[in-house]
């Protein structure tokens, strides 16, 4: 069964061009010119990656994306012409998976549309599983069979992105990966611009696993060179 993208974007323009680049490499696409449509279409389509715009009618692309997380982890790829870091960091905050601005490259539309697919079918097969299913580094555990993080005894809720990048830091508690590791390991390609995403996704997992994310404990940065997870 083919893999269904939907795009939620007002430009019809831009509709035909990324469903002329993904339908050649054999992705059904359906589309949605407001958030309303868009909405209605992924509560009804069993949707593998939603492409969505900001400045949509009746329900912008920020307002999208926090009702899509409210339904479950579907994949989510922001579009958009408003390139400031401001709006690529809040959209990354309320779960949108990937943002790239506009004008954009469609090949690249594409690589990123394969990277949430690849990515999103690893997470949910436990064939990718190489290694020992429980990581425990000080008081923090991670199961790699159920997809769950305690610290203590407490559960850690983490998307699946986090989910990824805490586990490959975890399996080797004091080893620095670079982003470009990180990136390459969670999605499988690595952009120029997509050094904020990873800062985005740590500074999430801070938040929800540190006591004080702006003194971290576990998560540290090493300056110039990358991240890693402390021994504690």
């Amino acid at each position: 069964m083919r893999n269904k993208i939907l795009i939620a974007e007002d430009d019809e323009d831009i509709i035909g061009l990324l469903k002329l680049y993904l339908e050649k490499e054999n992705y059904e696409v359906i589309s949605a010119t407001n958030g309303e449509e868009a909405l209605k279409l992924i509560q009804s389509n069993d949707i593998s990656v939603t492409i969505l715009d900001i400045m949509m009618p009746k329900l912008n692309g920020y307002e999208l994306t926090k009702k899509i997380r409210e339904i479950g982890t579907l994949p989510i790829l922001i579009l958009s012409a408003r390139n400031l870091d401001s709006d690529k960091i809040l959209g990354l905050d309320l779960g949108a998976d990937d943002y790239l601005t506009k004008p954009f490259n469609p090949l690249e539309v594409v690589a990123r549309v394969r990277s949430l697919i690849r990515r999103t079918y690893d997470y949910k097969n436990e064939e990718v599983i190489k290694e020992d299913e429980i990581v425990r580094v000080g008081n923090v555990t991670i199961n790699s069979d159920t997809f769950m993080v305690y610290k203590d005894s407490q559960e850690i809720k983490l998307t699946p992105t986090e989910f990824k990048i805490l586990a490959l830091l975890m399996k080797s508690p004091g080893r620095v990966f670079t982003k470009i590791q990180i990136y390459e390991n969670v999605n499988g390609e690595y952009f120029e611009n997509d050094d904020n995403t990873i800062m985005v996704h740590m500074y999430k997992i801070r938040e929800k696993l540190e006591d004080d994310p702006k003194n971290p404990i576990y998560i540290k940065n090493v300056r110039g060179l990358g991240y890693k997870f402390e021994k504690v």
